[in-house]
């Protein structure tokens, strides 16, 4: 038997004890990340117990069983605000996963590295904005009114008529393309970061011998990038899939009592259920409604990683 093995055999039949002294400074160190993760992650989670009471935070809860699930599953809202959460999320997420697939591709084929240097600096600054400062700035550039700069420009070019300006984050026509723009622009700069570093490692000297082999851009792209982005491209899209149903900032901030039917999301129900329902808030029936929203989300990831092994052979879960 070799030295190392040997070492190896003598440091496994240690004490527990022993070990853990041996080690203390790398408990030391992971301790505060534990302490942060029980705090905020784990005992939180003991709440999930009103979704089977009755508790309005200021009286002692009742036990009703299921009756929160039934009363949920019987409430027009929230069947609205699930399929709305559905919709917007899915599309969000193909819509904006495909910008960045084009935007990495458009920055891998520039050559001048000044530019595309500063190219990327651009297209990344929007995702460091705060969804509330990003509202406040295409609430202006969309405003109903000639000092709005969508409006004005589609007066100039004579689409729209003066006085019939179009209220684009208070259409219900409107709202859901407008909300998917605004979230390209916020958030594709920030998905091409994935992108761009899975195109960095592509070997250059496959792109060596298709141009030997009389291959142009075009076919480089479509035998070596694309397939080569195709394993992060499933990836990103699995793990996004588990915060789909949490959306709730970018529709909070845009959203309005005009275009509360097209935009209102599990989030945003559960929100308004509990502080703006006009009667004393039943936590337990939100704590209901978040509970089913996370069993469906968790229930989509499970899905979905089982849909990878089928066609790539391996999930990630």
């Amino acid at each position: 038997m070799s030295r190392n093995k040997i070492e190896k055999t003598v440091v496994s039949t240690k004490p527990l004890r022993t070990r853990i002294y041996i080690h203390r400074w790398f408990y030391l160190m992971i301790l505060p990340v534990l302490v942060f993760a029980i705090i905020f992650f784990y005992l939180p989670m003991f709440g999930i117990r009103y979704a089977f009471f009755e508790y309005k935070g200021i009286l002692e809860p009742v036990f009703v069983g299921f009756e929160n699930f039934k009363k949920m599953f019987s409430m027009a809202g929230f069947w609205s605000a699930f399929r709305n959460t559905m919709e917007l999320s899915i599309i969000k997420l193909i819509v904006n996963t495909g910008a960045a697939v084009i935007i990495s591709l458009l920055l891998n084929e520039i050559t001048g590295l000044k530019f595309k240097k500063a190219a990327q600096t651009i297209i990344y600054l929007p995702h460091f904005m705060s969804w509330v400062v990003t509202a406040s700035v295409f609430a202006l550039i969309l405003s109903p009114t000639q000092e709005g700069l969508v409006n004005s420009f589609l007066t100039s070019l004579g689409f729209v008529e003066k006085g019939a300006e179009i209220y684009f984050l208070g259409s219900n026509r409107w709202w859901r393309p407008a909300y998917y723009i605004i979230n390209i622009w916020k958030e594709t700069g920030w998905g091409t970061i994935i992108f761009m570093a899975t195109l960095a490692g592509i070997n250059p000297e496959q792109y060596e011998a298709a141009s030997i082999d009389g291959a142009g851009r075009w076919n480089k792209m479509r035998f070596i990038t694309l397939p080569a982005l195709a394993n992060t491209i499933i990836t990103v899209l699995i793990l996004n899939l588990a915060k789909i149903m949490n959306l709730f900032e970018s529709v909070f901030v845009l959203q309005n009592d005009a275009v509360v039917r097209q935009s209102d999301v599990l989030q945003t129900y559960i929100y308004t259920q509990t502080f703006n329902s006009g009667a004393l808030p039943n936590y337990g029936y939100t704590t209901a409604v978040g509970l089913v929203k996370s069993l469906v989300a968790c229930a989509l990831v499970l899905i979905c990683n089982y849909a990878s092994k089928k066609v790539r052979g391996r999930g990630i879960v």
